[in-house]
């Protein structure tokens, strides 16, 4: 199974979809915000979002939404991943709701090879996240620097060898 990809593979204008879909959890949002100190009742507190939001129910925080996109783009983006490099932009389009599935997509928007090392390029990728119902929640755009495949190293460095 591919995981990320060479600078090489990467085409402008190809689409990943990546699957499978996550369905966020009350507990789920709940221990993001926790561990991030995000303690907004807009996320915590549901008699606050019943009676003081326009939602009238907790809103998943925003940077869940991010990283389980980011998450989900690994195996088809930045697997193979020197460095990310930078998120050019963020920006959420619809909230998300306890229960709500997210998927995404990313397109690849441009590549470059690096000006200073041979070895790498950095491609330019923008990642689409929505709900189940296709509704768009989150759009943001990274660069990332990738390895080419004439220098890449060992496919799984890391897996041990069996021994029987």
């Amino acid at each position: 199974m591919q995981f990320g990809r060479y600078f090489e593979e990467f085409e402008v204008g190809a689409v990943y979809r990546h699957w499978p879909g996550k369905t966020v959890t009350e507990s789920d949002d709940h221990l993001f915000c926790l561990l991030t100190m995000n303690h907004h009742p807009l996320h915590l507190d549901v008699h606050y979002a019943e009676t003081s939001t326009h939602f009238q129910r907790n809103v998943v925080v925003g940077n869940y939404v991010y990283s389980i996109l980011l998450g989900m783009s690994v195996p088809d983006v930045s697997g193979k991943a020197i460095a990310n490099l930078e998120v050019e932009s963020l920006r959420h389009t619809a909230p998300t709701f306890h229960g709500d599935t997210i998927y995404g997509e990313t397109t690849v928007l441009d590549k470059r090879e690096s000006e200073s090392k041979d070895d790498r390029g950095v491609v330019t990728v923008q990642t689409k996240g929505y709900k189940q119902d296709g509704t768009l929640i989150c759009v943001f755009r990274r660069k990332v620097m990738v390895p080419k495949k004439s220098h890449a190293g060992p496919e799984m460095p890391s897996f041990p060898v069996p021994r029987e």
